[in-house]
This record gives structure tokens, C-alpha cells and sequence, in this order.
């Protein structure tokens, strides 16, 4: 079962995918990691979502430029070009005969420890890099059906503390705010700043309309996300004033519409938030016509 922004239409084809492990093609049951590998040990490792259209990965470029910005933030020696690294994944989506409706876990790690240490001194192997693709079509009903948030009480951190731009696999703090949320009846938690203005959601961003004017984080404490960049550009390329500022959660309550954005499920109309109706409750006019703006933009991205 899948809930909110990334519910999914279930595939039996999944059984049988294989997933690429260093280089390897392994059965799904058969593809793991070792016990002392740094993202299972430590989280010590960054990932991307990818989503597969007409055979061709949406925004690749930007997916890897932030890939191996991240890495380099955590100093991994990746070990391997982006030119490599694209081929691996097409020979990947080519071994599974996978062209459309398909979603990607790109993770790369570290690599092995020597033993159980945070130390990168302890290091025995070359860095990890697993390419788990699914056969995964976004449910249809969360482009129209709202979602519902709760702003949680756990906060998006300073850069000082542990950087919210980087996707790495630490991600406790957006699970307990995705508990918290879930605990509250809701779909995804709402999550602000250590100012306590609005930042993102636990795995997607945040998007409000008013009055024709689309608003979104001041991105300080959000990660550099794909699809929220795309956006934030589109609204620009069609006359659409867009903000990226700070605001707080009564803004979000008188709001007009409400949306979030991620690479699997686009953009999600958003009817609910901490019991408060969000507009009318439905998907507007103005996440109506972002909606098709952003499948046109991926459409011409993917047919290049």
C-alpha cells in the first residue's frame, strides 16, 4: 500500500526487475549490500529519484549535477564519470525493458568499512552504487485529490548542524516528522525553519497561491529540489509572478491554493492543512495549469 504524494498503481512486474550493484545486474530478491557498507551503517551516502519518460530520464543532468555536488560535500570519490554512470543507467532501463511509468533510487555510498567507525579512514572498498529501478506509475488520483498536511513539530535544520540541501540517506529527521503527521491522521507533515517559517514538506516541497502570485520557501532550508526549480523557472517563462521568500503558516491558512512538487508524483494539489481548508478543498486553476505546463516541460526534456 502507498499513501499520499507518492501513492502508486502496484505492478507484478517488480518481482522479476533487476537492479544494477556495482556494476551488476542481481534479481530484485538478490541485490544487497554488505552489513558494514557505509549507507547501511552510518547513512553515510547520497541518492536521487529519477522518473523515466518514453525511455529517457527527465532532467537527468540536473539529477547528476546535484549528485555529485553532494558528493563532493561529503568528499566520495564517486569513481566514475556522469557519461559511465548515465550508460549503467540506460543498460539498467534496457536489461528491464523499461520505458515508461518507471521510478529510479539512484544511491551511491561511501563504500565498505573495515569496521563498524564513522572515521572515511576506515574505508576498504570503492563507493557503493546501487540503481534500483521500479515499474512505478504515480496513482492517478493525487494530481486531483488534495493532500493533507500537518506542520510537525520537528524543525528543518541549519546548514551548520546537518545541511538540508544535501540528499543524503540520513533522513531520520523527516521520518519522525512523517510519523508525527501520520499519528495526526494526515498525509505528509508540514515543516518549518528554526525561524519558524515555512520550509518544505518531510519528502517533497511546498508551494501556496494568493492572489495569483505563487509562493515558495525562501530555499534556505530546503533541498535543491528538481521539480520545485522547474516550477519556480516555468512560472517565470509564463507571466506568473513567483516568490521565493520567507512566510509564515497564517499566509499558508488564508492561502488560495496549496500544492507540492517532487520528481515521482509532479505536482500535488494540496485542500487541507492542520484541519483548515485550503481555498475551496479542491485542485485550483492556477495548480491545474502548472500541472500541465510542467508534463509539457518534461515531454520536450525527454523528446530532445
Amino acid at each position: 500500500m502507498s499513501y499520499g504524494s507518492h501513492a502508486y498503481v502496484p505492478d507484478d512486474r517488480n518481482a522479476s526487475v533487476l537492479f544494477n550493484v556495482n556494476g551488476e545486474l542481481v534479481r530484485r530478491d538478490k541485490a544487497v549490500v554488505n552489513v558494514f557498507d557505509s549507507g547501511f551503517m552510518l547513512g553515510d551516502g547520497v541518492w536521487e529519484g529519477l522518473r523515466v519518460h518514453g525511455g529517457r530520464v527527465a532532467f537527468l543532468d540536473d539529477h547528476l549535477e546535484r549528485l555529485w555536488e553532494g558528493a563532493a560535500a561529503l568528499d566520495i570519490d564517486i569513481g566514475l564519470t556522469k557519461a559511465a554512470l548515465t550508460t549503467r543507467i540506460y543498460e539498467t532501463l534496457s536489461a528491464n525493458e523499461m520505458v515508461e511509468d518507471v521510478h529510479i533510487r539512484l544511491m551511491l555510498t561511501r563504500g565498505l568499512r573495515s569496521t563498524p567507525y564513522q572515521d572515511p579512514r576506515v574505508i576498504i572498498s570503492d563507493a557503493t552504487i546501487v540503481i534500483a529501478p521500479e515499474f512505478k506509475k504515480a496513482n492517478p488520483a493525487t494530481a486531483v485529490n488534495p493532500l493533507r498536511l500537518y506542520t510537525v513539530s520537528v524543525r528543518r535544520g541549519r546548514s551548520d548542524v546537518q545541511d538540508p540541501g544535501l540528499n543524503s540517506h540520513s533522513k531520520i529527521n523527516c521520518v519522525t516528522a512523517c510519523i508525527q503527521a501520520i499519528k495526526a491522521g494526515a498525509d505528509e507533515g508540514l515543516m518549518l525553519d528554526p525561524q519558524g517559517f515555512v520550509a518544505t514538506c518531510n519528502s517533497t516541497h511546498f508551494f501556496i497561491v494568493r492572489k495569483g502570485e505563487v509562493w515558495t520557501s525562501s530555499g534556505d532550508y530546503c533541498l535543491g529540489g528538481i521539480t520545485r526549480g522547474k516550477i519556480v523557472d516555468l512560472c517565470k517563462a509564463n507571466d506568473i509572478p513567483v516568490f521565493e521568500k520567507n512566510f509564515s503558516l497564517m499566509k499558508c491558512y488564508s492561502a488560495d491554493e496549496a500544492f507540492t512538487t517532487g520528481t515521482f508524483a509532479g505536482l500535488a494539489p494540496v485542500g487541507d492543512i492542520d484541519g483548515r481548508k485550503i481555498g475551496d478543498g479542491k485542485r485550483g486553476p492556477m495548480v491545474e495549469r502548472l500541472q500541465k505546463l510542467y508534463l509539457d516541460l518534461i515531454h520536450k526534456d525527454t523528446s530532445a
